[in-house]
């Protein structure tokens, strides 16, 4: 089979992947942009499959990546800083743990909960703000963007005045709209701010996380080097806000599209649920980069080969309806709870699970509770999502409020 070309111009990244999944099938060759061949698992069965053998038969570390080291991708390629940082995605095996055993701190399931009347208290602040807005509301600018922002740079320590440097370029970095010159400005940008900011918390340490691992590197310098602090800032800020800012987005499409699922989860408060089925079914994580076979390995009848990288697209898994059944597609509250990949599985199991499912939770029931006929303020067909190959969701979301509650 010749390459599948990805993305498609005119068609959402989710659109493409369930088309190639359900037409080309699990595994398919594809063309990134740059011309980059790489291999993309689109159904469950195989992205379960090459998730279950992260550091056994696939790495993350770009060192495996055939053509990215023997000079046929050329250095200003974009995707290369998502994929080549010293941080959490491109580790494996003891390098691995040790980074995610420093992190992991910070997204305990304990301290996650202890967070939750901080983002309740966060949550009404904006609904408060939303009733002078007019009568139709931007939700991406006004709801499902702030939130997640203010809570992972609150808990990191970024000062509020800043945190729109990290919204601006991980929204590059991200797109797969942008030239090799402007994600380049983006990512040295970011770097160059987050070097300033950890060497500002060092000399005016506050009560924050970034403040931790500061203290945690100081008394035990050879855990944690100084590129790599950079590194986990870079990763946890980005990632800690990016997914569950369009993860409550495309939450609020789904249930204003469909007023009997809304209906079913206000009457029996089943807002962890919903979240549960937007992350198999909306899940704002559409594609993961990359993971290179150690050896060849052959998956659903495929040979690929040592060095191949290969996308995971755990979008595809949730909406295969090999696994999920005919309506996989569907949203739908009561279907009865089957384990998805929406987090990932393994030793790179999201790690900001708890936070992401706390954040949206709150911010779902809160929204609806106190808009309950918030109401879509265009069709659907007219929403316009972002331009990436990795996450998905509204670049604005137009609503009518509705009166208060």
């Amino acid at each position: 089979m010749e390459p599948l070309q990805i993305p498609v111009p005119g068609e959402r990244t989710s659109e493409t992947i369930r088309r190639f999944r359900d037409g080309n099938g699990p595994v398919i060759p594809i063309e990134l942009p740059g011309k980059v061949h790489a291999w993309a698992v689109t159904s469950y069965e195989t992205v379960d499959a090459v998730l279950a053998n992260d550091g056994i038969l696939y790495s993350k570390n770009a060192r495996n990546f055939t053509a990215l080291n023997d000079g046929r991708i050329p250095p200003d390629w974009p995707i290369r800083q998502l994929i080549e940082g010293d941080h959490l995605l491109t580790q494996d095996g003891a390098d691995h743990r040790r980074l995610r055993s420093l992190v992991n701190r910070a997204f305990t399931p304990a301290r996650v909960q202890a967070l939750a009347p901080r983002i309740q208290e966060m949550t009404d602040e904006l609904l408060d703000r939303l009733a002078d807005e007019g009568d139709v509301v931007d939700l991406v600018w006004r709801f499902s963007e702030p939130l997640p922002v203010a809570v992972i740079c609150e808990l990191f320590g970024v000062p509020e005045g800043e945190r729109h440097i990290l919204r601006r370029c991980t929204n590059v970095l991200l797109s797969h709209t942008a030239t090799p010159e402007e994600a380049a400005a983006a990512g040295g940008e970011l770097l160059g701010y987050l070097a300033t900011f950890i060497q500002h918390k060092r000399g005016d340490p506050g009560d924050d996380l970034t403040t931790a691992l500061i203290r945690a590197q100081e008394d035990d310098g050879d855990r944690l080097s100084d590129n790599e602090m950079l590194w986990i800032l870079w990763l946890v800020l980005i990632a800690g806000h990016e997914t569950t800012v369009h993860l409550i987005a495309n939450t609020i499409i789904a249930l204003c599209v469909d007023r009997e699922q809304l209906a079913v989860a206000r009457a029996d408060d089943s807002w962890a649920q919903v979240v549960e089925e937007a992350l198999r079914s909306r899940n704002s994580v559409i594609n993961v980069m990359f993971r290179y076979p150690l050896q060849d390995v052959v998956v659903a009848g495929e040979t690929i080969h040592a060095g191949d990288p290969i996308m995971v697209s755990v979008g595809g898994s949730g909406t295969d309806p090999t696994h999920f059944g005919a309506a996989a597609d569907r949203f739908d509250v009561a279907r009865e709870p089957e384990p998805h990949l929406g987090f990932g599985r393994g030793p790179h199991f999201c790690l900001g699970a708890p936070l992401a499912r706390l954040e949206s939770r709150i911010a779902l029931s809160s929204l609806f509770a106190r808009y309950p006929e918030l109401r879509l303020a265009v069709r659907e067909d007219e929403i316009v999502y972002t331009s990436s190959l990795i996450t998905e969701g509204p670049v604005e979301l137009p609503v009518v409020l509705g009166p208060p509650s």
